[in-house]
Formats: structure tokens, sequence, C-alpha cells
């Protein structure tokens, strides 16, 4: 099985189309106002409108109030969304649309436990642990706290880049990847030379 991509934090219409044009499956919407690669409704909408067929919107969330995210949902075309705080299930499951559970790595998380816990969940992410900071962090977890056996498609994250995408996949076999920060040259500026050597790294492992 092929390992998808998902290149997240894309801020214009221009960066969309260069992951798009390298082969991303999909790409994320950050919908969190702290965050350097926060996107507005309209921001989004004009992103959205210029994507080909077959390519999924993920918009990211970090413990936002409901008529936040109830109004994305009304306003931007989005396939998912991407829970990266302390959402429950209920929380997840309440606004009608699949979705992602980011999980940060931190000290003593059963993912197993998680698992069972967001079982409606489409995916579980798993990014690197930080505190203060939700994602995009630019750092490395040990992967090999990955059961080989959960339920969920694993998503991986945290730290990815062109040089360490290659032995993330061949060591976790993961669902997806989801790269921000490892193909940047500023924060929330997509780097078109990092995006295709990444993709190429996705690639080779594909054979």
């Amino acid at each position: 099985m092929r390992t998808r991509v998902k290149i997240c934090g894309i801020t214009s219409a221009q960066d969309a189309a260069i992951a798009v044009r390298h082969g991303a499956d999909a790409i994320g919407l950050v919908f969190y106002e702290q965050s350097p690669r926060s996107v507005s409704i309209d921001q989004a909408r004009d992103i959205v409108a210029q994507l080909p067929a077959f390519v999924s919107v993920v918009a990211l969330f970090v413990d936002a109030e409901s008529a936040w995210i109830e109004s994305v949902i009304e306003q931007v075309n989005i396939d998912l969304i991407q829970f990266h705080g302390q959402e429950t299930a209920e929380d997840c499951s309440r606004y009608g649309k699949r979705f992602i559970k980011a999980i940060s790595m931190r000290e003593g998380i059963d993912l197993v436990t998680v698992c069972a816990q967001y079982e409606m969940a489409a995916g579980l992410l798993v990014d690197s642990y930080q505190p203060g900071i939700p994602g995009g962090t630019g750092n490395v977890f040990d992967w090999g706290r990955i059961p080989k056996d959960l339920n969920r498609p694993v998503i991986l994250a945290g730290g990815l880049n062109k040089d360490n995408v290659e032995a993330a996949i061949l060591a976790v076999k993961p669902y997806a990847v989801d790269v921000s920060s490892g193909v940047e040259w500023d924060k929330g500026r997509k780097d078109e030379a990092k995006i295709e050597s990444f993709m190429r790294g996705v690639i080779k492992c594909q054979k």
C-alpha cells in the first residue's frame, strides 16, 4: 500500500498548487490564530476554490469554540476536520464530518487506549510533544513508541523532512505522512524544492 501525503500549514493558493503538482494527496488549513500558519475563512475559500479534483482538504483546529468550527464548515468546502487539542471523542464527533485526532506523544501516552477512545476517527495523527506548541515544531519523536497493531490508520507527523521521511516510512509503515515545517523556507511559506525532494523520498519507499 502506498503512503499518502498531507502537506499542512498551506497559506496560499500558490503553495497549494505546488503541493498538488508534486503529488500531495491532501492539504491542511490551520484555523488556529496563534499559529503562524493560520488562515482566515476568505484565504481558505480562495485556496480551496483553485484545487483540482481528488485532493482532500483538512481543516485543523485546536480546542476551538463550536461556533468557530461550525462557521468554517459552513463557509469552506472541507473534507475532514483535524482536532489538534484536548478534544474528547464526543467533541470530535458532533459536526457530522469525518475527523482525524492528533495525539502529541508526551511521556506515558498509550496509543492502544487512545485508539479505543477515538474509534470513530478516520485516522490518528501522531506528532511530537512540546509543551505549549500543538504542532509544527520540527522535532522528531521516537517512532518505536508506535505499536505495529493499531486498529486505526496512522498518520505520522513530527519533524519529517526530505532527509528522514524514507527512514520514517520504513520504520513505521504509516498510512500517511504529514509535513509542514519540513518543507518551508519560512513559517507558512512552502519551498518547492523541499516539497519535491520530500515527495521523491516518499515515492522511493513505494518501490
